[in-house]
């Protein structure tokens, strides 16, 4: 099996602005895995605050022994990787499902028993600005469900514009910007806005942080859900936070890829509870391979491709916020007829 890698620069519609930084270009990594006559394709999406770089993705890929040839032996090859960043295990894993898929024939959806069951619409998101630029985004944007990022000193005012402009559920992402204090303060605000759910709006490394916030909210009779993203990487972080949670957000990026996302989602469920799938910046490589696991979880916020204006790929396709996945074998994915060697 030989692998061969893409680095690719993504150019942002506009400038992604969050707590922990703003951007205008994401730098990823396309794995490319030949074996058999056929290629299989995955993603590695670079997260500063992972500490991952463009060069360190690819670094750890080109170190990796030979993958195993045997294309049923997908636990054990993904098993004998090196320690290294989960965005890079990733995208092996995702290739070596493409290529297993390819195989056989079939699209993802199908070997995973998820024919036929509906996908989750998915939400778009605004990315921090002046607060009336992001209502004004939102308006524009037309999509039922947006994703409000927030971790300002402006988060009601931003949160109340939005809610003025559109008629569309919302949901806020703080980021980890708030302090335990700072979340219990804002949150019963928020919650008059009808808000569907709220993720990471602690610390990363604050996990007891949610057990309180989560007593805290429910004492003043606050059900507003509370989700975690950046402090759930792995099934083993599921089962360690569920008690302080009422949902997790998976990302083939930060869980490693499909194989321990599968594990994310019924650990999650195990627990009683729900799930977001979700994307970094990602071209339609690794977001059409996440599509895949969407049947089974309840919000989808996958709106990776619809971010950056040079997709080399596609894949699965948007119907504004309905979600079509393709119907070739595997990942699905082929490069733009426009960017053809």
């Amino acid at each position: 099996m030989e692998l061969k890698l893409q680095l690719v620069d993504l150019n942002l519609r506009t400038t992604f602005r969050v707590a922990h930084g703003a951007s205008n270009q994401r730098h990823n990594v396309i794995a490319l895995l030949e074996c058999q006559g056929l290629t299989g394709l995955g993603e590695a999406a670079a997260v500063f605050y992972y500490g991952d770089t463009q060069a360190s993705l690819a670094d750890y890929l080109r170190s990796l022994p030979r993958l195993d040839d045997d294309l049923f032996a997908l636990e054990r090859t993904l098993a004998s990787l090196p320690h290294g960043p989960q965005a890079a295990r990733a995208a092996v894993d995702i290739a070596l499902h493409d290529l297993f898929g390819k195989l056989l024939g079939q699209p993802l959806y199908r070997l995973f028993g998820l024919q036929s069951l509906p996908l989750p619409l998915t939400s778009f998101t605004i990315a921090i600005d002046d607060p009336q630029i992001m209502a004004e985004r939102a308006q524009h944007s037309g999509y039922p469900i947006i994703k409000i990022k927030v971790g300002t000193d402006q988060d009601e005012t931003i949160v109340r514009a939005i809610s003025r402009a559109t008629s569309a559920r919302l949901r806020v992402d703080a980021n980890a910007a708030w302090s335990r204090e700072q979340a219990l303060e804002i949150i019963p605000r928020l919650a008059a806005y009808d808000i569907e759910l709220i993720e990471q709006p602690l610390p990363v490394q604050d996990r007891q942080g949610y057990f309180w916030l989560k007593e805290q909210l429910r004492r003043q009779g606050i059900e507003t859900p509370i989700f975690a993203d950046e402090s759930v990487r792995t099934s083993r972080d599921v089962a360690e936070m569920a008690g302080g949670l009422d949902g997790v957000v998976v990302k083939l990026m930060k869980c490693g890829g499909l194989r321990e996302a599968l594990r994310c989602i019924h650990t999650a469920r195990a627990h009683g509870l729900q799930i977001m799938l979700s994307c970094m910046i990602e071209t339609s490589v690794g977001v059409t391979a996440a599509a895949h696991l969407a049947p089974l979880c309840d919000y989808i916020d996958l709106d990776g491709p619809l971010l950056i204006s040079n997709d080399l790929y596609e894949g699965v396709q948007y119907h504004q916020a309905q979600l079509e996945l393709p119907q070739a074998p595997g990942v699905g994915v082929s490069l733009r007829s426009a960017t053809r060697l």
